[in-house]
């Protein structure tokens, strides 16, 4: 396959901004001068036949200091760059910042071609810091030499310096067309003798020193990730060169040496351009459960329109001779206890509780709970390590899944710390799988077949899918060893600190894979390479990447993802950016890191790391932002915004509430922008666009947050901003006193009704057994015995518990347990137990469990009906505090249960209907509204029925001064709801608790909409 590439406009911008400094010199197309023919032998004589060679030519005299430093501001100011005080570093140096995966190399190899066309300089020298980056410009010049010469009618003659191959030298020299020499830093830079063959009288090049005859043709530099290459020895030895000026290009320069940013493309402008793709990230999150120590991995929710969802969990179990870990599919009320062979581990009530779709949790009885991916228990690095093998897959085979249609390979790639970890040789010099292999191999057989077996998949894609086993479909790239051929780690001794090597074969092998791992006829799409190549690899088609080894300081996250950055292409090359996909680029270009560590902690490692990179980028909004900036109007002519005017839009900004009291944009500047309504006072909006660069400039950390891969799983954080607003403090001493209540009721009363509802509603279910009866097939393995697959069921039958024993010999407390549940005394619990009839109280025995449990409803819900009718609540010296907002973790998944807001105290909002949903998307769009809160179920009120916690606390604007506080339960439609007692008695307490603690200005209501909630406001 071959890439194809386009004409993007920001790197035409980019080289635009390099040239146009140089504005006024003239073109020369070729300044010659007679190169230095040297000496013949050892004896000194000279040669005696002269060459001619091609110099690029000096800048003139008129382009001094002072204007090339007024030609960079003002190429600064329209750029929203900082402007330079000075020209700043030795010699001129111009510095372009351009994110990982944008096409840096791409957009510097038209910069050669435009400084040749407008200024005729022919002579180019690209240093970069390591092979891996040497062998990747290669190919890019490599790749692109056809694209570039249908637009310039030329070709760049491009080579690598080797001190072995003298004659590229002579020729880079003589040579009057576009000339670009790749040196690494080390061949003029390192110890040893042959690494500064450029500064010796070499025989063999008639006793010249390759470096005195590159300088004499004044190449331009192109230091390709400078904040690698320049220590200061490297800054020394640069001057050999002689050069006319450099130009510095990175996604991360050193602060400390950015000199004249004439261009920048951070993380966030190619984010937000969808230049390149989307940061997801797959946490592994290791706790330790409450109630078991036993360990478990929730892998997956599985939903389905037909049956309640499962849980597929990963757990001990116990096998014929040890334990071993098993993967299984649960329904709810399942046991893990039973499932694991009666582990003493899983004894503590490890029943599943709840299977929750909407937020992919799992609740036990014994109150642990996991999100999909959460492990609990004792996990050691070889199962953390397979984890991040089967997650890797299974984002891979979802990815894929989605493009499979689109003509896009997918392709994952994995980073070890050592060969011996995928491939070992034995004695006989045969190559066997590696523990990482076998452990791939094993879970993708394992996973594959779930997608295979899926009724709703592609038939293409199955096809797809079965064409290949998972032998062929993952390959290494590694360190070759010449003699035995065998895959070797890579030698890092000449970059021990960046752990990077500098071995040529294995550049070469990634690099010429590139292209024919992209298509479809190669069976390959899970690599393993070595953590020692990372920088080599610059495969666009790379969607998942999993780092298993231990995360070292020296690899930092943004490290991690670059090579994944890049935009996908498909099957005919076409890359697969905005123009190919429009608003769908961030769906289709989604890069996922398969971390080792909670996504909390990788996203907030990478958005610290992002943070550092933009930190000359303004955090607020003043007025000295716009003082300068460049103003292009319609007709070409530019001018300068004035600090007048810089003021003029600052109060602007502040009238149109785009700005908030902390110089902050607001969601109103993003939401108007969006949507075209942006607006400035007539005089200023030829300043518009101008304005809204200068905005767009402004640094907002949520622009890079990395997406959490488990399916959208968000966590809920309180706005601090809103917790400290005047409004909520005054919502919350409306409502955060605590009462205490006191009844009196007749509990003869009470025994009567309960009797009678009883003997009327009582009903219990009837225990049966379901026998099933099955044959030995056959015995293919210990493990088939273990499983119980060697038995086959021939035959099931239901019996009830009538038919199968008495259970009058079941021995239970029933009137302690039906007091602990109603809270009434034993005598009480006794005289309505004694009232009930025969054959009610007969049902005991049918099912003492379900007996206890339907009784004691009854029971309270008589009870709630006696009581409210005489219940008082007074106010105490006691309130709640704010930490309730802060403590409990609030966890959803976004357009399942969770929802992003603005004027909710939480950023996000974790719904627990879509009753509660509805209310929240009308607070978000209602002007009446100041602030709501969902109140956590820590805020309850004591009733004699239970705790009652209400839904919603909410803060209406009335005019401009007068606010309304109202606290809502919302059931839905009040028509439909048949409210039992229980709620019914827990609203009506709910009423006269309010009462007490705050009787004005604070309304508590029941409402079912929120049509039916403003008619109550505003009665």
């Amino acid at each position: 396959m071959k890439l194809k590439f386009k004409h993007q406009k920001f790197q035409a911008e980019a080289a635009k901004a390099v040239c146009d400094v140089f504005a006024g010199q003239p073109r020369v197309d070729k300044n010659t001068y007679q190169i230095d023919p040297g000496r013949t032998n050892n004896q000194g004589k000279m040669r005696s036949v002269l060459f001619t060679g091609f110099a690029n030519n000096r800048l003139v005299p008129s382009l001094t200091s002072q204007v090339l430093l007024g030609r960079i501001q003002h190429i600064q100011n329209s750029q929203m760059i900082k402007p330079s005080e000075r020209l700043e570093g030795d010699g001129i140096n111009l510095t372009i910042e351009m994110e990982t995966g944008v096409g840096k190399t791409y957009t510097y190899i038209k910069t050669i071609y435009e400084l040749n066309k407008l200024y005729g300089w022919s002579k180019f020298i690209i240093i970069v810091p390591s092979v891996a980056i040497r062998e990747g410009v290669y190919k890019s010049f490599e790749d692109t030499a056809e694209h570039f010469k249908e637009e310039y009618n030329k070709q760049i003659r491009f080579f690598i310096y080797n001190s072995a191959n003298l004659q590229d030298i002579s020729q880079f020299a003589g040579d009057s067309n576009i000339n670009a020499m790749i040196i690494n830093s080390q061949a003029f830079n390192a110890k040893g003798k042959d690494a500064r063959r450029i500064d010796m009288e070499l025989d063999e090049f008639n006793s010249r020193k390759p470096i005195d005859v590159i300088a004499k043709t004044n190449p331009i530099l192109i230091i390709d990730e400078p904040q690698s290459v320049e220590g200061p020895k490297t800054k020394e030895a640069l001057k050999k060169f002689n050069h006319l000026f450099t130009l510095r290009y990175s996604a991360t320069h050193k602060k400390d040496s950015i000199y004249n940013m004439v261009y920048r493309l951070d993380a966030i402008d190619a984010y937000n351009q969808r230049l390149v793709k989307k940061i997801a990230v797959k946490g592994i999150s290791q706790s330790t459960a409450t109630g078991t120590s036993g360990y478990l991995y929730l892998q997956s929710i599985i939903l389905s329109p037909s049956k309640p969802p499962q849980a597929k969990i990963e757990f001990d179990i116990k096998g014929a001779t040890q334990i071993r870990r098993t993967t299984k599919i649960f329904d709810q009320n399942d046991d893990i206890y039973a499932a694991s062979k009666e582990l003493d581990e899983y004894k503590d009530r490890c029943v599943i509780k709840t299977i929750d779709g909407r937020d992919n949790s799992v609740e036990l009885l014994n109150g642990t709970k996991l999100f999909v991916g959460d492990v609990i228990g004792a996990v050691d690095e070889d199962q953390l390590r397979r984890i991040q093998i089967r997650e890797t897959i299974i984002s891979h085979l979802d990815r894929e899944r989605q493009l499979f249609k689109k003509g896009i390979k997918v392709l994952s790639l994995f980073f070890i710390d050592q060969v011996a970890h995928y491939k070992v040789y034995n004695d006989k010099n045969e190559a066997l799988n590696g523990a990482f292999a076998n452990v791939f191999e094993e879970e993708y057989e394992n996973v594959v077949q779930d997608y295979i077996n899926d009724l709703a998949i592609d038939v293409e894609y199955k096809k797809y899918l079965e064409a290949h086993a998972a032998p062929q479909i993952h390959a290494g790239y590694f360190s070759i060893d010449k003699k035995t051929k065998h895959f070797v780690d890579s030698d890092v001794k000449e970059d021990k600190k960046a752990k990077i090597s500098n071995d040529v074969d294995a550049y070469d092998l990634i690099m010429k894979g590139k292209n024919r791992l992209i298509s479809f006829e190669e069976p390959v799409r899970f690599i393993f390479s070595h953590s020692a190549l990372r920088e080599g690899w610059d495969n666009p088609n790379v969607f998942q990447i999993c780092t298993l080894k231990q995360s070292s300081a020296e690899i930092r996250k943004r490290q991690e993802v670059g090579r994944g950055l890049r935009l996908c292409v498909n099957q005919n090359g076409d890359r697969m950016d905005a123009n190919a996909l429009g608003a769908d680029v961030h769906n289709v270009n989604v890069l996922t890191v398969i971390a080792s560590e909670s996504y909390e902690d990788f996203a907030g490692s990478l958005q610290t790391e992002y943070a550092e990179a933009v930190s000359d980028r303004p955090y607020k909004v003043e007025p000295k932002l716009f003082v300068g900036k460049i103003v292009r109007a319609a007709d070409g002519t530019e001018s300068a915004i004035s600090e007048d005017q810089a003021t003029e839009i600052y109060q602007s900004l502040v009238k149109n509430e785009y700005i908030d009291n902390k110089n902050a944009l607001t969601s109103k500047y993003y939401n108007d922008k969006a949507a075209g309504r942006f607006e400035l006072p007539e005089m200023l909006k030829p300043l518009a666009e101008t304005v809204l660069k200068v905005l767009d400039n402004i640094y907002d950390p949520d622009k890079i947050k990395p997406e959490n891969a488990s399916a959208n799983n968000v966590t809920a954080k309180v706005k601090e901003e809103k917790i400290a607003s005047k409004e909520f403090k005054a919502l919350w001493a409306k409502i955060s006193a605590k009462s205490a209540y006191c009844v009196e009721f007749d509990s003869a009363e009470l025994v009567a009704k309960a009797i009678d509802a009883l003997n009327k509603e009582l009903f219990v279910r009837q225990m049966y057994f379901t026998v099933t009866e099955g044959s030995m097939e056959k015995i293919d393995s210990r493990e088939s015995l273990e499983n119980k697959e060697a038995f086959k069921a021939t035959k099931s039958e239901i019996k009830s518990a009538e038919n199968s024993g008495d259970f009058s010999n079941v021995r239970y407390d029933l009137v302690g347990r039906i007091v602990a549940e109603t809270g009434l005394t034993r005598k009480t619990i006794v005289d309505i137990l004694k009232g009930i009839l025969p054959p009610k109280f007969d049902m005991f025995k049918i099912n003492p469990e379900d007996f206890i449990i339907k009784a004691s409803r009854i029971i309270n819900e008589q009870k709630a009906t006696v009581i409210v009718q005489h219940i008082v609540y007074n106010k105490i010296d006691a309130n709640y505090d704010t930490d309730i907002f802060t403590e409990p973790t609030l966890k959803g998944r976004l357009e399942v249960n969770a929802m992003a807001t603005q004027r909710n105290l939480y950023d996000y909002l974790i719904y627990d209907s879509s009753i509660e949903k509805k209310f929240a998307e009308n607070f978000e769009i209602s002007d009446k509204i100041v602030l709501y809160a969902k109140l956590p179920k820590s805020f309850y009120i004591n009733t004699p029925v239970g705790n009652y916690s209400p839904d919603w606390a909410i803060v209406f604007k009335e005019g401009s001064v007068k606010h309304i506080y109202f606290v809502a339960e919302t059931k839905g439609d009040m028509s439909t709801l048949n409210l039992r007692g229980i709620e019914d008695a827990k609203i009506y307490c709910a009423r006269k608790h309010f009462e007490a603690i705050s009787p004005e200005n604070l309304t508590y209501g029941f409402v079912s909409s929120y049509k039916d909630l403003i008619d109550k406001v505003m009665t």
